[in-house]
């Protein structure tokens, strides 16, 4: 349960600094996205797997978590470090500066990634214990 706890927490972090940080940059070129809308659609994902971890803890929620956890941390480290251009509709996001917030989610995505694996290892591990020992031999499953 500790697992799941921290786990959530972390992505309701992640999405409590997207959602503080989403209204200042709703400035978009026009046919292009938002910076804000990218953020609030982080924002919600980190949410939804937050509290699918909370409630269920299963194998899929903990992968959904490390998912988000993960592309998080990849998109903040990699737009602080790579001048990446606009893809199409999604705008270029360079930001060469570490602050708080940024740094606060950053490091909220990679523990909750972390802890994602970490949840996914363990729900792998017990499904693979409990199948052999589940159904003793020439017990029929109903």
């Amino acid at each position: 349960m500790a697992l799941r706890l921290l786990t959530a927490l972390a992505l309701f972090i992640d999405a409590g600094v997207h959602l503080f940080l989403a209204p200042g940059h709703q400035d978009a070129q026009p046919g292009t996205v938002s910076q804000g809308t990218l953020f609030l659609l982080e924002a919600a994902a980190a949410v939804i797997a937050g509290v699918w971890v909370l409630v269920r803890g299963s194998r899929p929620a903990y992968a959904l978590a490390f998912a988000v956890a993960l592309s998080a941390f990849a998109a903040v480290v990699l737009y602080r470090y790579v001048d990446i251009p606009a893809i199409g509709p999604i705008p270029a996001m360079y930001d060469p500066v570490w602050f708080f917030s940024k740094t606060l989610s950053a490091v909220a995505e990679g523990a909750g990634a972390l802890l994602a694996l970490a949840g996914l290892v363990r729900t792998g591990r017990r499904g693979r214990a409990d199948a052999g020992t589940r159904f003793p031999a020439g017990r029929r499953r109903p």
